[in-house]
């Protein structure tokens, strides 16, 4: 037993001693270099919202910023969904089950907004997503286990999160610094979307706004 605990808790190190090895090799990096910016247009995006009601009732585009809130006794995004209620954007068009993916946007998040996840990487082989980044009080998680960024509340930051398929690992940069590194959860396709999707303990008003959002492919 004491030599499967010792083995346990060197593999850890090792781990440990590996990302943070990768995260001091990715200081002062750019996180989108040598990947390539895909074409986005308005057709690209779709916009998830409680089916009752209206896009222009949770959702607006204005001067290059998208806005996206929603109620926490809102209908889900379909009749027959058991959903949460959402106002998300899902990138459509990008879809993918290879390669080296990555979404970039500029977020912002008003004081008040909390439970909530404000951009996922779809699909797993374990459970709907592969990647949650959710705000809890002013906190940004992955999911509600690890810490990405705190004090976020009421600024601009720049999210950059990189899904290495053949590696399987998920790579989260806010303002250019690598905060999480990460393992995927599998699953045969992906994609990306931002907004707003309740979560446990969540605010009556949730909103999120983007804008500068873009889908890269690492070049081959």
């Amino acid at each position: 037993m004491e030599a499967c605990t010792l083995l346990f808790l060197l593999v850890c190190l090792t781990l440990l001693q590996l990302h943070m090895h990768e995260a001091l090799s990715m200081l002062g990096k750019d996180p989108t270099q040598g990947f390539t910016c895909l074409p986005l247009n308005s057709s690209n995006f779709d916009i998830q919202r409680p089916y009752d009601l209206a896009v222009s009732e949770r959702y607006s585009f204005i001067n290059g910023i998208h806005k996206l809130w929603v109620l926490s006794d809102d209908k889900p995004l379909s009749i027959t969904s058991h959903t949460l209620p959402r106002t998300e954007i899902r990138i459509k068009a990008y879809g993918y089950s290879s390669g080296v993916w990555q979404f970039e946007g500029h977020a912002y998040v008003p004081s008040g907004t909390s439970g909530v996840c404000i951009m996922q990487v779809f699909g797993s082989s374990k459970r709907a997503t592969t990647l949650m980044l959710r705000v809890y009080n002013g906190a940004l998680m992955y999911y509600r286990s690890l810490l990405i960024a705190d004090d976020i509340y009421g600024r601009w930051f720049r999210v950059n999160v990189i899904h290495d398929t053949g590696a399987g690992l998920v790579r989260v940069f806010i303002d250019g610094d690598l905060r999480l590194v990460a393992n995927d959860t599998g699953g045969a396709s992906h994609y990306f979307k931002c907004g707003v999707y309740t979560q446990n303990n969540c605010s009556y008003f949730m909103e999120s706004r983007w804008k500068g959002i873009k889908v890269l492919k690492l070049s081959d």
